[in-house]
């Protein structure tokens, strides 16, 4: 087994959030600092205006990183740990969707996108889970609560591949794998590991007050996921006792057909 991080830093609940973001990264931030956490984000681009807002109002504290690079996740483990404190909850927020990866008959896809796809998904989760659980190793049992919660992000295709996804479906699935090989390995050293499948539109909140989707359009009875209400979702995962500790979580709004 790999030895923890060496630290001297007094524990604390710390989280982490990798994938920072407008939507569920900056939710989270929100709430977690709001309940008494310290709060770290990290995004290939930490100068983002909401990433700067989340400093300002709620004291996250920024760090650079490209979640895909070995060396820059562990740089950021070691950056978090000297700065902020040992984490206790890690949040990989990123699926690995981008442009292009969609609407593709399998005939067509083009494989220098499709590795793309599960280099920023579920490699970069497995370098991220790797880094977390050297952490939490390190950190006291605390009972009920365990040694840490580390949380994966994924999206439907995690449990359905849709037609003309096929890149797309099969980074989901080696995310979702990657996430229950870690739960049956660390959950009896006490530490937590959730995947969590978006089933839906998430329907974010726009500067004029109003929810909606890019593409999906505007939010109608709450058809569409709010990132606050996932972020309360994440939290009750992280404090949920040890003797009813779930594995996998499903979030899908009440008007999804599934």
């Amino acid at each position: 087994m790999t030895e923890p991080m060496p630290d001297n830093t007094e524990q604390s609940d710390v989280a982490l959030i990798v994938g920072g973001g407008p939507g569920v990264s900056a939710s989270c931030a929100r709430l977690f600092a709001e309940a008494g956490m310290r709060v770290a984000i990290a995004a290939r681009s930490p100068d983002k205006a909401e990433l700067l807002e989340l400093e300002t109002s709620h004291g996250v504290i920024r760090f650079a990183c490209d979640a895909s690079s070995q060396q820059d996740v562990e740089d950021l483990f070691t950056e978090v740990v000297g700065k902020v404190g040992r984490p206790t909850l890690v949040v990989h927020n990123i699926d690995g969707r981008f442009s292009g990866i969609f609407r593709n008959p399998i005939a067509e896809v083009d494989p220098d996108l499709a590795m793309q796809v599960l280099n920023n998904s579920a490699f970069s989760a497995l370098l991220v889970g790797r880094q977390a659980v050297r952490c939490m190793l390190g950190n006291p049992d605390s009972g009920p609560s365990g040694r840490g919660t580390v949380i994966f992000t994924n999206a439907s295709g995690a449990f359905k591949g849709f037609a003309q996804s096929a890149a797309f479906a099969m980074a989901c699935h080696a995310k979702a794998g990657l996430a229950q090989s870690m739960a049956r390995e660390l959950m009896p050293q006490g530490i937590h590991v959730v995947n969590v499948p978006i089933d839906g539109a998430v329907g974010r909140t726009r500067k004029d007050g109003t929810r909606g989707h890019w593409l999906a359009g505007d939010v109608v009875d709450d058809n569409m996921l709010d990132p606050d209400r996932i972020a309360e979702a994440y939290l009750q995962l992280h404090r949920q006792h040890r003797s009813t500790w779930a594995s996998e979580v499903v979030l899908r709004p009440w008007t999804e057909n599934w």
